[in-house]
């Protein structure tokens, strides 16, 4: 770190204490507190990404920076640990967790770096179960694919998606049966598995389902809008439009989208 960027950084944790003395907002948030923005802030960043919008994105990080001193200054007022101890635990993750870069050990390919990382966390941490580490809070989403990644790091795992499909399918059959009982709670349970497996799939495929979702929500947002604008925001009118209507607006919307 250069003389200037060290002094910026400095200067940015003092001003973040002298907040907390001197503003009476900032003074009595918690950790409890300021766990909303955390994931606000996070979810900003994604999505400037998303957009390729690469000046905001620079503002988002700096605004994801500040939950982050601003966490580390309240524990550090309680004597919880400091702004300095968070920097040397990530430092030291990054050079022990890269034992192919800081280390003897030779790797081929980025799985392997993936499958290194694993297993020096399972071995230095003691966890209880492989499956430790993915946050409960997370999106459900994000934490199938995350649970379903480390299982498979041992083996856990489909050979070929042909089988993945087939689980697919049959979980589809299991929520139709479930639908024809009636039975909210078997419902509800299905739907769970299916999504289950659906996240799997995408998994199989690289794909990451969380990111996928948020783009398909993004297209309904715009051609929704679309909608919308045709009839001048008018929800009377489009109540009373009709679905086939509003079905041949949507495909109008699909088109403008491909163009």
């Amino acid at each position: 770190m250069n003389e200037s960027l060290a002094n910026k950084f400095l200067s940015l944790v003092e001003i973040m204490k002298r907040l907390r003395i001197e503003c009476p907002w900032d003074r009595q948030q918690t950790p409890e507190s300021l766990r909303k923005y955390i994931l606000e802030e996070a979810y900003e960043v994604v999505e400037t990404i998303d957009h390729q919008e690469w000046e905001e994105l620079g503002k988002e990080l700096g605004d994801l920076l500040l939950q982050i001193i601003f966490q580390s200054v309240i524990a550090q007022e309680s004597e919880y640990f400091s702004i300095e101890s968070v920097i040397e635990n990530i430092n030291n993750k990054l050079i022990e967790r890269h034992p192919h870069v800081f280390g003897e050990k030779k790797v081929n390919s980025a799985r392997e770096v993936e499958e290194n990382w694993e297993h020096i966390k399972i071995k230095n941490l003691d966890k209880k179960s492989l499956l430790s580490g993915v946050p409960k809070s997370a999106p459900a989403l994000l934490s199938a694919q995350r649970l379903q990644e480390k299982a498979a790091r041992v083996s856990f795992d489909w050979n070929d998606i042909l089988d993945v499909l087939n689980k697919l399918n049959e979980e589809i059959g299991e929520l139709q049966q479930a639908i024809v009982k009636k039975n909210m709670k078997y419902i509800e349970e299905e739907i769970g598995d299916t999504f289950f497996s659906l996240v799997n799939l995408s998994r199989f495929l690289n794909i990451s389902a969380e990111d996928a979702l948020r783009k398909s929500n993004e297209k309904f947002i715009q051609r929704f809008q679309y909608i919308e604008n045709s009839y001048n925001h008018d929800y009377e009118k489009i109540k009373q439009a009709g679905l086939e209507a509003l079905d041949k607006k949507w495909e109008e919307a699909k088109k403008r989208q491909s163009k």
